[in-house]
């Protein structure tokens, strides 16, 4: 098991579906910052469009991934900074190679690029992207993807995708090792998972407390012996919704159970995750506020 575990921020990118508040460019910028002053060892962009879930007053949407990736990395200097999760369902494979050598160039070799088949709900219908064969899309994807992002030349023709004599010029400063999270929670996408990435990606749906995990750990254990990998190869990365304090909110806004509480029970309760073997935990912070990241960075602090 994991003797410590890494502690990413996810960075407030949707309106609040409470208020559709949206979040300023200037409170993003000092969010990161803080994020990298106090120990955090990543920040993480999402990757998503527009979301409208039961219960809420109407759609929030999200500021695009990639411009903002590339605004914190500018205005970061030493914390990791990722995707969570470009989707393959509306970007290019190549050109998503091309992307991730641009923002490990910019990031200075900071780049964590994760990568995912596709987003919930209707949100890629209303943008005009296809509905169908999602798992098939981002697996011919991965097939360019991949090398491509590695330095090596790619010809490939598909059902969805193609590339002829692809090559990514220029190189980022890592050239062929750019970190690839890949994320998953059904067999085939784990399976991806298990043969091309780095690190695996869940994220709490229902609940974000560990023992919600276990299940989905031996499943990925059983996609990496399938694939003739050893599971202990591969970093283990869980998205979580922490909450602080003792009157939870996030749950009646559809974001499933938090982690809440103090500092202490907040550190107690990720603690508990090295347990089931997952090596690093992606915090989306609920309520978004200077007094709740002030208590999850105690609780970093208390991990340390």
């Amino acid at each position: 098991m994991p003797r410590t575990i890494g502690v990413g921020l996810v960075l407030p990118m949707m309106q609040r579906p409470d208020t559709g508040e949206t979040p300023s460019w200037p409170t993003i910028k000092e969010l990161a910052q803080s994020a990298e002053g106090a120990g955090f060892d990543t920040v993480w962009v999402p990757d998503e469009l527009l979301w409208n879930a039961p219960g809420w007053p109407g759609p929030r949407g999200w500021w695009e991934c990639v411009a903002m990736c590339a605004a914190v990395a500018a205005s970061t200097r030493t914390i990791g900074v990722g995707t969570w999760v470009l989707s393959a369902l509306h970007r290019n494979p190549a050109l998503t190679a091309k992307v991730a050598h641009t923002l490990d160039e910019v990031s200075a070799g900071r780049l964590l690029l994760g990568l995912g088949a596709g987003h919930a709900g209707k949100q890629g219908e209303a943008f005009g992207y296809p509905p169908d064969a999602t798992v098939s899309r981002y697996e011919e994807a991965l097939e360019i993807l991949v090398p491509a992002l590695r330095g090596e030349t790619v010809t490939f023709d598909g059902s969805f995708h193609r590339a002829s004599d692809l090559q990514i010029l220029p190189l980022g400063p890592r050239e062929n090792s750019i970190p690839l999270m890949l994320a998953g929670h059904g067999p085939r996408t784990m399976g991806l998972a298990a043969r091309y990435g780095d690190i695996w990606s869940g994220y709490a749906t229902e609940s974000s407390l560990p023992e919600w995990f276990a299940p989905m750990m031996e499943r990925l254990d059983a996609a990496c012996e399938a694939a003739d990998r050893d599971p202990s190869s591969i970093g283990k990365s869980i998205g979580v919704v922490v909450e602080p304090g003792d009157e939870p909110m996030a749950e009646s806004h559809g974001m499933g159970i938090p982690i809440s509480g103090s500092a202490e029970a907040i550190a107690d309760t990720i603690a508990g995750y090295r347990d089931i073997g997952v090596t690093r935990i992606e915090v989306m912070l609920w309520p978004g506020s200077a007094g709740s990241f002030e208590v999850l960075a105690e609780a970093v602090a208390l991990l340390r």
